[in-house]
């Protein structure tokens, strides 16, 4: 078994990543044994609904919810894993804010890990809520 990653070697992984680089994602808190990983996002421009909005588009929501999820498996299997379903609940928009997303691992099994996370504004206001699937199959032989 695989020691679990520490918050600077996720945030390590995370820059080591263009796009994940370019959003700005930064890691806030882990618990190993809890299987949970907070995650900060800072709005961009570039991450608006309509140019001058404040408005989050949903696609970025979406992104974050993904890689946070997965993140919180990377932090116990000490590698990264391909998505292999995703699905997200929008709840209210998010204005204005920064983006907090909070996973907590489901499952971490042989084949299959399942991680949900919630996404807050940073008053503490539920967004979105998502739950994805990734491989956990190793690809060493």
């Amino acid at each position: 078994m695989t020691a679990p990653l520490t918050a600077a070697e996720l945030q390590a992984s995370l820059d080591a990543s263009p796009f994940i680089a370019f959003s700005g994602l930064t890691v806030v808190s882990t618990d190993a044994e809890k299987g949970e990983v907070t995650m900060r996002c800072p709005m961009r421009p570039e991450f608006e609904r309509g140019a001058g909005t404040g408005q989050w588009h949903g696609g970025p929501m979406a992104a974050i919810i993904d890689t946070v999820g997965d993140y919180a498996l990377i932090m116990l299997v000490g590698r990264g894993l391909p998505t292999v379903n995703f699905r997200v609940d929008y709840f209210r928009p998010a204005i204005n804010t920064a983006i907090t997303a909070v996973a907590r691992v489901r499952r971490n099994g042989r084949s299959i890990g399942v991680s949900d996370v919630d996404l807050f504004d940073e008053r503490g206001n539920l967004l979105a809520i998502g739950r994805a699937t990734y491989s956990t199959l190793s690809s060493e032989k």
